[in-house]
């Protein structure tokens, strides 16, 4: 188990608080999901409640005391936050910083000016990866479309030929690659790796978004041609500065917390030796808290202070980035407390009694349970959360390898078809200036190639490992 991953609770390995059987576990589960669901699609209630109230209805369902319930449920809230919190928080600063130095700008404006004509494509996927690593899915957005519509404007490109290559370098890191919240949390419930986790990520990542971006953006433009929205063209975050961070320290700033947990998985795997000196400071450099630690603090100077901000404002930016997350953390908390619940009423040993006779691997189920949670609510976080719970008892007598593989699995799943229950597709739709039908045809598709080709990946690496 990884630094991130927090000790298993004592209630992990007691007896489930319910003596119910497989038959009413298997209804109270699907009756728990479904409630979640309506609370979310019917009564559009905030995702923190539908947790909580779905983790609630779960153990009813099961016929567990309420008491036992509510003890699982804030059990699991708090080992989650405790496990991913600090990381969510620290990942929200370093995006604020890159964003607001103009350091994205700059990432943007470099590479822009060196790519043309058929590169730009190919430009826009490396631009939204990069910059995607370190921000949220909704941050990349506001913070790419500018540039999306500027280029597609002033280069007489397609909108859609442009605009998917990005979408889909964001929405490949927010789904498959920590530390976004879904990835981390996927990672401390199953016991993974996140050094392993990062880099088979990267393995999968990469043919994935240039299947789902350049190549898929060729479709897309001949299915939906539009021109940019004039309306939707926003000012730039560094348009105001006098100046901003240059390309190499900002690019090497970003990929710095990526290359010192990479750093410490490969020393783990070479020298595999827990005494070694060097594997014991890649141990502590390059776990996720340091990592990212790491980062923010260089971050305040090599972006913050070479866009010339004064104390007032570097303390006033990293204020103003952790407000947004507090519905993030409280998602991925109440998530926590459902996959908690899951697992003290039984429902691990339940799946693991199911599975023995099913002919299907644990990475395509991994992947079809994400897939279907995510269809019903719309939110990959929720999915990545709902079905790392579900499947997290399979995990045990994994390898590091294969642990890591079914992390990516229910990320994968987890961005299958975006559709009308998504708040992800109504950015989209509004941003580029698309009507529902088109929204479908592009960026529904978009998710679901990257969702197939993502457990296609996944799938043939576990031939390998």
């Amino acid at each position: 188990m990884t630094s991130l991953s927090v000790e298993i609770l004592a209630a992990d390995a007691a007896e489930p608080i319910t003596s119910a059987g497989n038959a009413q576990l298997g209804i109270a589960v699907l009756a728990g999901i479904a409630v979640i669901v309506l609370l979310i699609t019917k009564f559009k209630l905030h995702a923190f409640l539908a947790l909580t109230i779905g983790s609630l209805a779960l153990g009813a369902f099961a016929g567990a005391p309420l008491a036992d319930t509510i003890k699982s449920f804030t059990a699991g809230l708090g080992s989650t936050v405790a496990g991913v919190g600090v990381l969510i928080a620290l990942g929200a600063i370093l995006g604020k910083l890159l964003a607001d130095s103009g350091g994205a700008d700059q990432i943007v404006d470099t590479i822009l000016a060196r790519a043309g004509g058929r590169a730009m494509p190919w430009a826009m996927v490396l631009i939204a990866s990069v910059i995607g690593l370190p921000l949220f899915f909704e941050v990349g957005i506001v913070l790419l479309i500018p540039v999306v519509l500027l280029v597609a404007k002033r280069g007489n490109y397609s909108l859609m030929r442009i605009g998917i290559p990005a979408l889909a370098g964001l929405s490949v890191m927010h789904g498959l690659i920590p530390p976004h919240p879904g990835p981390l949390v996927a990672i401390d419930a199953v016991g993974a790796n996140l050094g392993v986790t990062l880099a088979l990520g990267l393995v999968v990542a990469i043919p994935t978004v240039i299947i789902a971006g350049p190549l898929f953006s060729r479709y897309a433009a001949r299915w939906v041609d539009i021109p940019a929205p004039e309306n939707m063209i926003p000012t730039r975050p560094s348009e105001d500065l006098e100046k901003r961070p240059g390309f190499g320290v900002t690019v090497a700033t970003v990929l710095l917390p990526v290359v010192l947990m990479l750093v410490k998985a490969l020393v783990d795997i070479v020298v595999d030796d827990p005494e070694n000196g060097v594997q014991k400071v890649t141990d502590v450099i390059g776990s996720p808290l340091i990592a990212l630690l790491a980062a923010v603090i260089v971050a305040l100077f090599t972006l913050g202070r070479a866009a010339g901000f004064t104390k007032e404002r570097l303390s006033s930016t990293v204020e103003k980035s952790l407000a947004p997350i507090a519905g993030v953390l409280l998602i991925v908390g109440a998530g926590g407390g459902f996959k908690q619940t899951l697992i003290d009423i039984g429902v691990g040993q339940m799946i693991l009694d199911f599975s023995k006779s099913w002919a299907i691997p644990t990475l395509l189920l991994a992947w079809l349970i994400a897939v279907a949670i995510r269809l019903a609510t719309g939110s990959a976080t929720v999915a990545t959360i709902s079905a790392a719970g579900l499947v997290a008892p399979l995990a045990e007598g994994m390898s590091t390898g294969e642990t890591a593989l079914l992390v990516l699995a229910i990320g994968a799943g987890s961005l299958f078809f975006s559709h009308v229950n998504d708040a992800g597709f109504w950015l989209v739709k509004e941003y580029f200036g698309m009507n529902v039908g088109q929204t479908i045809k592009t960026w529904s598709v978009m998710e679901t190639i990257i969702s197939v080709a993502g457990i296609v990946f996944v799938l043939l690496l576990s031939l390998v490992l």
